[in-house]
């Protein structure tokens, strides 16, 4: 068995899921990596001083011959995770020491009971589709697939930025609005629903495109079948426009024009069976809720 370590920090309450997982690695004699500067955020502890495991900083590293990722973190992680795992099939088990987390399965103060079972494979994988990102621009150190969203935003100024959008080839709508968010299911739940767009199951075939701030009431939020692929066209008062793909942010020409599809890869999550998506709204949304009952 071969695994990666992933994280972006560590507090000092999650230390003791951490020291018992890393204990259980030991010994079952698992070969371990960590990515470099985790293990640097693990070396700033007492408790992990003196750990000597092998390293990786980039996505090369990560061969195919692995069989698992654990991330500690939040759904941040995940994200940021996924520029390293990218087309190689390695699925996540995301361990949560974060506060909601859509996408991170597994809470920390029952992730030591279920390490035999992840270990052993009796747990479900759950593919989730990506965009994919092709433009008429030079974007090389800035990886063109994301998990959750690709967002337009209107950048050093405080007028709105009209967004010509395209379905396949077809002209769609000019948004007049602050930007918009190209969702996939998995993003759903993030900023595509504090802009109210629809909640999409996972398993669902679809991207929704949502407006920011929509300057037409009329704007509402529309889901479109993933097969299709969205060409956007920006102007704007100012010379360049803001482009987000999940945690990481970019500064283009507004001359450049993005096209946006599926991506021809999944990410895999591992999960329990009985920890259904519904079951995780439910939970993460508090649906049901209600102090008065």
């Amino acid at each position: 068995m071969k695994i990666a370590l992933y994280g972006q920090k560590l507090v000092e309450k999650n230390i003791p899921y951490l020291s018992q997982f890393i204990g259980y690695i030991f010994s079952h004699s698992i070969e371990v990596y960590v990515e470099k500067s985790f293990l640097n955020v693990l070396s700033s502890f007492e408790e992990f001083k003196n750990l000597n495991f092998p390293i990786f900083s980039h996505y090369k590293e990560l061969t195919k011959d692995f069989n698992l990722m654990f991330t500690f973190g939040g759904d941040g992680t995940i994200l940021s995770a996924i520029t390293l795992i990218r087309d190689s099939g390695i699925p996540i088990v995301g361990v949560n020491t974060g506060n909601l987390g859509f996408l991170a399965s597994f809470n920390k103060d029952v992730f030591i009971q279920k390490i035999d079972q992840i270990f052993n494979e009796k747990l479900h994988l759950m593919p989730r589709s990506l965009l994919w990102l092709e433009s008429n621009s030079e974007y090389k150190q800035f990886f063109n697939f994301a998990l959750n969203e690709i967002v337009v935003l209107r950048k050093e100024t405080v007028s709105m930025i009209i967004i010509d959008a395209y379905i396949d080839n077809e002209f769609l709508t000019s948004y007049w609005a602050d930007g918009l968010i190209i969702s996939t299911p998995t993003g759903s739940t993030g900023y595509s629903l504090s802009c109210g767009g629809p909640i999409i199951s996972p398993d669902n075939k679809n991207f929704v495109l949502t407006p920011i701030s929509p300057h037409n009431l009329f704007s509402r939020p529309l889901i479109i079948s993933d097969n299709k692929k969205v060409h956007l066209k920006i102007h704007s008062r100012v010379k360049s426009y803001l482009l987000s793909m999940d945690t990481r942010l970019i500064s283009f020409n507004k001359e450049k024009e993005l096209y946006i599809k599926k991506a021809p890869f999944h990410i895999y999550l591992l999960q329990e069976k009985k920890n259904t998506y519904f079951k995780t709204l439910r939970e993460k949304l508090l649906w049901g809720m209600d102090q008065r009952n």
